[in-house]
């Protein structure tokens, strides 16, 4: 969500009218095949950033998509599924230039994934890693409040942090539960590293505990970028690495073998015990996923990869493919100023 929030502040340059709200989100038709059985998603979802004023800026974020999948169970033909929800709605108030104030229904901020990478046209794999789950209470959405910013900003480093309490919803639309946690991130940026841990307390039912940690790292005159991600709980725990090259050395960026994406990403979990209170497999489950994605002109992409998953309740393949397309643009013509 705070990459919407860069984006309006990067149009609203001197010059342009700075309440002009933008519209970006990505549009994706995907592929998923497991034991021969193909499963079709076509899938669109928008993003509004509306600012007021030089302090204030809201933010929401919807998903529609249709799921078409065999009958199964000897039967002939498709099964059809549709979704669509209003993933978050919630006002930005920068306080100071060291806290932002956010209220209302917003991606927790528990880890990397969920709030960065979940996005369709940001991932490079069409599946979240298995371990996305672990800490995000259900639904991945918090309804209440965040206090976040940059608490110290050097030459050398920078510490960022991120704290949120998200109260009981069943609101069919933003459905959530108690709970409250943070994130606190350290960047250096002569290495381009950056290292964070994440915390979350479930605060209804059976109150649990959830630790994470998270590191990223880019190279500094590469095209190589490594993602990583430990999160732990009280029933399972595991973790996710993931490497992805542009191939920007054979060409530029412009060029037909600039515009390949080699991928990889390896993830295991762990079971404590066998009790279903999240969305990680029941069983210890590797999987190792190889993919492929190519650079389009115009802000689209060609998704591919092969995933091999190994688990003692039996291992499989799959395959998915897709292409996306992400948007961006004005809601309206801004006038000069």
């Amino acid at each position: 969500m705070m990459m919407a929030a860069a984006a309006v502040l990067a149009f609203a340059a001197p010059g342009i009218a700075q309440d002009t709200p933008l519209i970006s989100g990505g549009v994706a038709f995907l592929t998923s095949t497991r034991g021969g059985q193909t499963t079709y998603m076509p899938i669109i979802e928008p993003l509004l950033a509306a600012p007021i004023g030089s302090q204030l800026l809201i933010e929401s974020q919807a998903v529609l998509l249709e799921t078409i999948s065999p009958a199964g169970n000897g039967r002939t033909g498709y099964n059809h599924a549709h979704f669509a929800n209003l993933s978050y709605l919630h006002g930005n108030f920068l306080l100071s230039p060291h806290v932002n104030v956010v209220a209302g229904s917003f991606l927790l901020p528990f880890n990397t994934y969920n709030e960065r990478l979940s996005p369709v046209w940001i991932s490079n794999f069409q599946d979240g890693p298995t371990i996305a789950s672990l800490g995000l209470i259900s639904t991945g959405i918090g309804v209440g409040g965040e206090l976040r910013g940059s608490a110290v900003s050097r030459k050398n480093f920078s510490l960022d942090y991120t704290t949120w309490f998200s109260a009981r919803s069943g609101n069919e639309n933003f459905n959530s539960q108690r709970s409250s946690g943070g994130r606190v991130s350290v960047y250096l940026p002569e290495s381009r590293v950056e290292v964070g841990f994440s915390y979350d307390r479930k605060l209804q039912a059976t109150r649990e505990n959830f630790y994470g940690m998270h590191l990223w790292w880019e190279p500094k005159d590469t095209a190589l970028r490594l993602r990583s991600e430990y999160a732990s709980g009280k029933h399972a725990q595991g973790y996710w690495v993931e490497a992805d090259y542009r191939t920007l050395r054979f060409g530029g960026a412009d060029s037909w073998r600039g515009r390949f994406e080699p991928l990889f990403r390896m993830q295991q979990t762990f079971r404590r015990d066998t009790l279903a209170s999240d969305s990680v497999p029941l069983v210890n489950t590797q999987q190792a996923d190889f993919g492929i994605d190519y650079n389009l002109p115009h802000n689209a992409r060609i998704l591919t990869s092969y995933s091999r998953q190994f688990a003692s309740t039996g291992n499989q393949n799959i395959w998915e493919t897709g292409i996306v397309y992400h948007f961006f643009f004005p809601a309206w013509k801004g006038k000069m100023q």
